[in-house]
């Protein structure tokens, strides 16, 4: 009797609240009944706002760009079941799952660095094959088929894109929305961008980009960490036409709710196999560098991207040795014994830190080794690595950004959504 009422005054909160709207279905009965009601203030992202998308995609062959970030995950929101039951739970669905049992129709999935289920190493091909679930196609947009190819995308009336960023710029979920961008604005398909928070959304620091050094690690002319949303980035591609030959994709952004740049968002899922933390995603941006070094970043261990180390550095107290596991097949130094540094305990840093990458150039044992080619890819610029070899400070490298920063601000703030 009591669970009765509980869920009886559950259910009428739900569907009390303003801006409700049901959905219309001749199975309702036998569907599960999503609710975007607010019974608190956490933050609403683009793929929990059933209402807006969803009379968007009835009736149509949907593509879906997505891993194991998208759809919910989230502790104690409300879901109503079977046309009446109402229950607070944790909610754990993929965008996939949730669409299909809203009876919408998905064609293909199409699966970005890392897979569909987020499994592959760093930089691992991704071939095509089918989801073992749902039976449904999976695309591979890594390796030599970056960018849809027209027959692929036949049929395909919306296409959705939900993938959660951490908003660096050589985090490669960015290059496979400039393709997606592009397939879609070449292909007149309509393209919804699902919207997430950024967790280090506060942060614009770095050197800028320079167009000769484009690759899939770096394709626009913008920071190292640019302060934006997915969402509001889907926009500035647009807006500053940097699609092959200018073109314009039918992009509409379905923004979260009740979300704020400085806000510190904690990811539910690890966006890619070796960021396995918050302490991971707000280091990655400034650890990454070493990974156009000879200095390993914890892959092959439990810290990844917490830590950095070389068998070439100076001895220390801190110590570890790469070996193969989840997400690291082939470790850098796999099986040597590094000495480096243990950053795991630190507080959270709001810029591009230098200070490690400097030390550790400073403590190698040969110089002229540290280095490799991918560093100016990852940097975007030959002149980082010119001023760490001359011994610039790191206070005169962050002055020669100074200007290049200002300018990225000012035309950053016409695609911004969020305070």
């Amino acid at each position: 009797m009591r669970k009765y009422i509980l869920t009886t005054i559950l259910f009428l909160l739900i569907t009390s609240c303003k801006g409700q709207n049901k959905l219309k279905n001749e199975n309702r009965e036998s569907e599960v009944k999503l609710s975007e009601s607010k019974i608190d203030s956490t933050i609403i992202t683009g793929a929990e706002r059933y209402t807006v998308y969803l009379p968007i995609l009835k009736n149509k062959k949907i593509g879906i760009v997505t891993n194991q970030t998208g759809g919910i995950h989230k502790k104690g929101r409300i879901i109503v079941i079977n046309g009446g039951e109402a229950e607070e739970a944790d909610q754990n669905i993929s965008i996939v799952d949730l669409l299909l049992n809203q009876k919408i129709n998905i064609t293909k999935i199409f699966a970005p660095e890392h897979g569909f289920r987020g499994t592959e190493d760093a930089g691992e091909h991704v071939i095509d094959g089918k989801d073992v679930k749902t039976n449904l196609p999976i695309i591979s947009l890594y390796g030599n088929n970056k960018k849809p190819k027209p027959e692929q995308l036949d049929g395909i009336d919306v296409m959705i894109f939900d993938l959660q960023d951490v908003g660096v710029r050589f985090y490669t979920y960015i290059s496979s929305l400039h393709y997606i961008m592009e397939a879609c604005a070449e292909n007149n398909i309509q393209l919804l961008v699902f919207d997430r928070p950024n967790p280090n959304g506060s942060i614009v620091d770095g050197p800028i980009l320079e167009k000769e050094y484009n690759s899939f690690v770096g394709m626009h002319p913008i920071p190292l960490l640019y302060g934006m949303t997915i969402g509001e980035y889907a926009r500035m591609i647009n807006g500053e036409h940097w699609l092959k030959n200018g073109i314009q994709c039918n992009l509409k952004v379905i923004h979260c709710l009740n979300y704020k740049r400085e806000m510190i968002y904690c990811l539910p899922v690890k966006p890619s196999p070796n960021l396995p933390n918050d302490q991971a995603i707000n280091l990655y941006a400034s650890l990454c560098l070493f990974e156009g070094t000879n200095v390993s970043v914890g892959r092959g261990t439990e810290k990844q991207f917490q830590i950095y180390g070389s068998p070439f550095l100076a001895k220390s107290n801190f110590s570890f040795t790469p070996i193969p596991n989840f997400g690291a097949k082939e470790p850098v130094f796999k099986n040597k014994l590094c000495y480096g540094e243990d950053l795991t305990t630190i507080q959270k840093v709001n810029k591009l830190e230098l200070k490690w990458l400097i030390k550790a150039y400073n403590s190698t044992s040969d110089k002229s080794k540290f280095f490799n080619d991918f560093f100016t890819k990852l940097a975007g610029t030959k002149k980082l690595q010119q001023q760490i070899e001359a011994e610039v400070s790191e206070n005169d490298i962050r002055k020669s950004w100074k200007k290049d920063l200002e300018e990225f601000m000012i035309m950053r703030m016409k695609y911004l959504i969020y305070e």
